[in-house]
C-alpha cells in the first residue's frame, strides 16, 4: 500500500522552465501553485500580465492533488437550512456560483486540451438515516422550485439503480456534478499558464511580504526578491509565510482517502452502476467514486486529525472498515493507495475571497476546492483590474465578513474536541 496520493502518483510531474525569479518587476505574484493559483496565473497570462507563481512545495502537492477529484455542485451543508440562515436570494446566488465553477472546469479542460478524464456523471447525496432522507427531500423541493430543477430524489426502493449497497435510506441527485483526474488537471493548468509566459516556481516559499507604496510590493523568497504591482494569496491552509491573519480564520481539517486495486467491470457495474460521485449526510462524512482506471476511491473524515504518514495509515484502516460496511464484498480487496490531505475549512463552510490591505486572497473552499478554486482563481485573474476599480460585485463572496475563530492561532489544537462533538451528533441525529 502506497502512502501517497493516487492522483499525483499517476500523473506526470510539472516541469518548470524557470529555476530563478525573473529579473525586474512583475505585474502579479501568485502565492500558491494549487488549482486557485494556477487558474489565476493562466487567466492573468491570457490578458498579457507578467505573472510569477511562488509554490512552497510542488505544483498540486497540497489540497489540490489530495482530494477526491470531485466537481460537486450544491452545498456541503443542507440547502434548506442554509437558505433559512442567510436568505434564499443569497443562497441561490452562491449556489449558482458553485454551478459556474463546474462549468469553468469543463471549459478550461476543453480549451487547454487537459487530459484529465473530466466527465459529468452527477452526484448522489446519500441519506445515512431515515430522518436525513426527509431533510434531503425538503431541500430538493426548494432547489427544484427556485434554483436547480435538475435535481431529483431517489427513494430507498429505487436506490439499487444508483448504488449496490443497502446501507442508505435514499438520496438526492445533482445532475450537473462531475469527476476528473485532479492530478492531471492541476498540473495541466500549470503547464497551460507556463506556456503563456507565466513563471511557475516550485520550492519557492514566500518568506516575507512588504508593501513599499500604494501600488507596489516586495515579495521575499529563498531565491531572492521580486517587486510586484499586485499579490494574490492562493495558499489555502499553508503554514509557510507571513500569513497569520489568514491562519486564524481557517481550520485545517484532515480528510483521508484509500483507493483499491483495479476492480472487474462487472463488479463496478453492480456497485456503482451510474458512476456518480457519492457522498453521505454524516458529519463524519464518507465519499466515494470510481477512478478512471476502474478502482474504487473511498474517503472521509475518518478521524479529526492532521495528515502525516502515521495519521494517514491509522485513518486508512478506519476507512477500510467503513468501506466494508457500505460494500461488504470489498472487505478483502487490496488497497493500493492511502493518503491524507488538509481541507481549508471556514467557520460556516463557505469560501472567502477579497482583499486585505491591498493584497487579494481566495481560499477556504471547505471541501469544494476543485471547481470553486478554478472559478475563483479564474475570476481573480481575469477580473482583478475591474475589482480594483470598484467592481466588487463580481465577487460572489463579497458579502461575508471573516472574523477570526476564537482561540485559533493557526494550530488546530481543538480538533479532537470537535471530532468528539461530531461523533456524538452522528449518534444522536
Amino acid at each position: 500500500m502506497h502512502l501517497r496520493s493516487y492522483w499525483l502518483d499517476t500523473s506526470e510531474s510539472f516541469v518548470s522552465h524557470s529555476t530563478e525569479l525573473p529579473s525586474g518587476n512583475c505585474d502579479v505574484v501568485v502565492v500558491g501553485g494549487g488549482i486557485t493559483g494556477t487558474a489565476a496565473a493562466l487567466a492573468l497570462s491570457k490578458k498579457g500580465a507578467r505573472v510569477v507563481v511562488c509554490e512552497a512545495g510542488t505544483v498540486g502537492q497540497a489540497a489540490s492533488g489530495r482530494n477526491g477529484g470531485m466537481c460537486n455542485n450544491g452545498f456541503a451543508q443542507d440547502y434548506a437550512s442554509l437558505s433559512q440562515r442567510i436568505g434564499t436570494e443569497l443562497a441561490n446566488r452562491l449556489y449558482v456560483a458553485f454551478d459556474a465553477g463546474v462549468d469553468t472546469v469543463e471549459r478550461l479542460v476543453r480549451e487547454e486540451s487537459i487530459d484529465c478524464d473530466f466527465a459529468r456523471h452527477g452526484k448522489i447525496k446519500l441519506a445515512a438515516k431515515p430522518e436525513h432522507f426527509d431533510k434531503l427531500a425538503r431541500s430538493q423541493a426548494l432547489l427544484a422550485a427556485s434554483v436547480d430543477p435538475d435535481t431529483r430524489i431517489v427513494t430507498k426502493a429505487e436506490l439499487r439503480d444508483e448504488i449496490g449497497s443497502d446501507r442508505y435510506h435514499g438520496g438526492l441527485i445533482f445532475e450537473k456534478s462531475a469527476g476528473m483526474h485532479v492530478g492531471r488537471y492541476v498540473r495541466g493548468l500549470a503547464n497551460a499558464a507556463q506556456a503563456r509566459g507565466a513563471h511557475v516556481l516550485e520550492h519557492t516559499p514566500v518568506l516575507a511580504l512588504e508593501k513599499t507604496s500604494d501600488t507596489a510590493y516586495v515579495v521575499r523568497t529563498p531565491r531572492g526578491q521580486i517587486r510586484a504591482q499586485q499579490v494574490l494569496l492562493a495558499s489555502g491552509v499553508s503554514q509557510v509565510g507571513p500569513f497569520g491573519w489568514i491562519r486564524r480564520r481557517i481550520v485545517p481539517v484532515g480528510a483521508f482517502i484509500i483507493v483499491t486495486e483495479p476492480l472487474p467491470y462487472d463488479r463496478l457495474a453492480r456497485l456503482m452502476p451510474a458512476r456518480r460521485m457519492a457522498t453521505d449526510t454524516k458529519n463524519f462524512v464518507n465519499f466515494f467514486r470510481v477512478t478512471p482506471d476502474h478502482r474504487l476511491l473511498f474517503g472521509g473524515r475518518a478521524r479529526f486529525a492532521t495528515s502525516n504518514p502515521t495519521s494517514d495509515e491509522k485513518s486508512g484502516l478506519i476507512l477500510r472498515q467503513q468501506m466494508a460496511t457500505v460494500f461488504p464484498e470489498l472487505a478483502r480487496v487490496r488497497i493500493d493507495y492511502c493518503w491524507g490531505g488538509m481541507v481549508d475549512m471556514t467557520a460556516n463552510r463557505l469560501p472567502r475571497a477579497g482583499q486585505r490591505e491591498g493584497v487579494y486572497y481566495s481560499m477556504g473552499y471547505s471541501g469544494h476546492g476543485t471547481h470553486m478554486a478554478t472559478l475563483m482563481g479564474t475570476l481573480m485573474g481575469t477580473l482583478m483590474a475591474e475589482i480594483m476599480e470598484g467592481r466588487a460585485d463580481l465577487n460572489p463572496w463579497k458579502d461575508f465578513e471573516w472574523p477570526a475563530i476564537p482561540g485559533h492561532f493557526g494550530k488546530p489544537w481543538f480538533l479532537p474536541f470537535v471530532g468528539a462533538w461530531y461523533r456524538l451528533m452522528d449518534t444522536l441525529r
